[in-house]
């Protein structure tokens, strides 16, 4: 719905020229109404109604009220002698404007009276001076400070991991099993490293060694109380500024471990950056020791044992071979039983030559006398061999002087001493070759033990190398300011938020 525009609202312009189409001038009382007046409405074009604005309205009503005065009036009565009566025609209503029927708008509404300007209050002085106290101060007292009194101080950065080795031993070398596996971080052994720069331990090896508490007041704690060191001052001094000058930063996903260390020349700081360094260093190979010892110290027992009972098996069988004289009873037996073999087949020939001699000649042939001689010097050596090993004559030839069937009879022997010898060294030989064993067996445990340990070695591995810095970078004017200020501002609007509600609630 478009409003009407001013082509279609009437004005007095036009409400006066109406009437004066209707109202006849007064020049003329007898001229009739002219015919168009009783002309009927159907001949104009319908038009909507429009709403009229204020003054229009009070216009109309101004005509409205004229023309009821003009009926009332002189001219509407009958003139004298006879004269007709001027008959006033009604003037036509004003043609509707053409538009939307809108509503009449609403009565103006008074309008309200300008407020006042606001004055200041003690409550809002109050508020300001808080806000210089709280915030424009301390603001510009830490810039002050950073500018004018704080040291510059210098940074050195270093980096490393703590990398793991494993190689295959040369056993796996010989059998084409070689595995070199390098490159393996351990995060364990990072962790302990963390704990480490941040422990009193560190800080008492570096401090015996580069003089930290002369090393950290350069930067003269007279004039910047806040960020130099103030000696001598006692180890948990020392250890707190400690943990603000050294930063450590530990990435547990990749197992590297960054420093940064902080200090009042360039030169300095990297002198403290290269000592903690070397102290883990010290500290990794110190862990690869003692996880050595711990893998090789139960087959290091074992070995021990075994060494000590071959000592003592070896020593026993020293002392038989001193005592008897017999460096190996087993080829001195092999020796014997050579000669008793020996001498049994020369008796076995004597026996067969003495029978083929009495099939031709008689007993007292001196030849079978001779012959008979033999066989028994044969027995009686066959008998002093055999009584060294502790056998009887049960195999042995008998007196050949009572026939040849007593030649073969046994007689009756004894025991030596050679065959408890023989038992003795028997059971020293099988001491020393069970000693002998478990030491080859500890042995092999203690070589495999060691070579897993070795395979295991730790080493520390720097990524980053101890940095010289050219410039400082610490303290940082605007970024602490700045800090300073936000937080000191978020401070006073919690504070006068809070006395403000406690006064609300009054």
């Amino acid at each position: 719905m478009t409003p009407p525009g001013p082509a279609d609202s009437p004005s007095i312009r036009d409400i006066s020229a109406d009437e004066s189409e209707v109202t006849p001038p007064a020049a003329a009382p007898d001229a009739l109404p002219p015919p168009a007046a009783e002309a009927p409405a159907e001949s104009a074009p319908p038009r909507k109604a429009a709403v009229l604005s204020a003054e229009a309205l009070e216009a109309r009503r101004a005509h409205q009220r004229a023309l009821k005065a003009a009926r009332g009036g002189p001219e509407g009565k009958a003139k004298p002698n006879g004269a007709p009566k001027v008959v006033r025609a009604e003037p036509a209503p004003a043609a509707p404007v053409r538009g939307p029927v809108l509503a009449a708008p609403p009565p103006p509404q008074p309008v309200p009276r300008p407020a006042e300007v606001a004055q200041p209050r003690g409550r809002h002085w109050a508020v300001l001076l808080s806000f210089v106290l709280l915030v424009v101060v301390p603001t510009a007292v830490v810039a002050w400070y950073l500018w004018e009194r704080a040291s510059p101080r210098y940074t050195s950065e270093v980096g490393f991991s703590v990398r793991t080795e494993e190689m295959g031993s040369a056993i796996d070398v010989l059998g084409g099993l070689a595995n070199l596996a390098g490159g393996g971080s351990s995060s364990k052994d990072t962790d302990i490293l963390y704990r480490y720069i941040q422990s009193r331990e560190i800080v008492l090896a570096l401090d015996a060694r580069l003089d930290l508490r002369a090393l950290w007041a350069k930067g003269d704690p007279d004039r910047d109380p806040i960020f130099a060191y103030h000696p001598p001052g006692t180890i948990e001094d020392l250890e707190a500024y400690w943990n603000r000058m050294v930063s450590v930063y530990n990435d547990t996903t990749t197992g590297l471990l960054d420093v940064q260390v902080q200090a009042f020349t360039p030169e300095d700081a990297q002198r403290v950056s290269q000592a903690i360094y070397e102290e883990s260093q010290t500290l990794i190979n110190k862990l690869s020791d003692i996880a050595l010892t711990d893998t090789t110290h139960l087959a290091r027992q074992e070995l021990d044992e075994a060494v000590a009972r071959l000592k003592s098996a070896r020593e026993a069988m020293t002392r038989f071979r001193s005592t008897n004289q017999i460096v190996d009873p087993t080829a001195d037996i092999q020796s014997q039983m050579g000669l008793l073999s020996s001498l049994q087949a020369q008796l076995a020939q004597q026996l067969i030559e003495l029978d083929l001699l009495r099939e031709s000649a008689p007993d007292s042939d001196p030849r079978v006398e001779q012959t008979l001689a033999r066989v028994d010097v044969i027995q009686a050596r066959i008998e002093q061999e055999r009584a060294k090993f502790g056998l009887g004559s049960q195999d042995g030839a008998a007196d050949t002087r009572d026939g040849p069937d007593s030649v073969l009879g046994t007689a009756p022997g004894n025991s030596g001493d050679y065959a408890d010898l023989v038992a003795q060294y028997e059971g020293l030989a099988v001491d020393q070759e069970f000693a002998q064993r478990a030491y080859l067996a500890a042995l092999a445990s203690y070589d495999a033990a060691l070579a897993k340990g070795r395979q295991q070695s730790r080493y520390l591995a720097a990524h980053i190398e101890p940095t010289l810095a050219e410039r400082a970078e610490y303290p940082q004017h605007w970024a602490t300011t700045a800090l300073t200020a936000l937080f000191a501002g978020l401070s006073w609007m919690v504070l006068t938020l809070a006395v403000y509600a406690f006064r609300d609630r009054r």
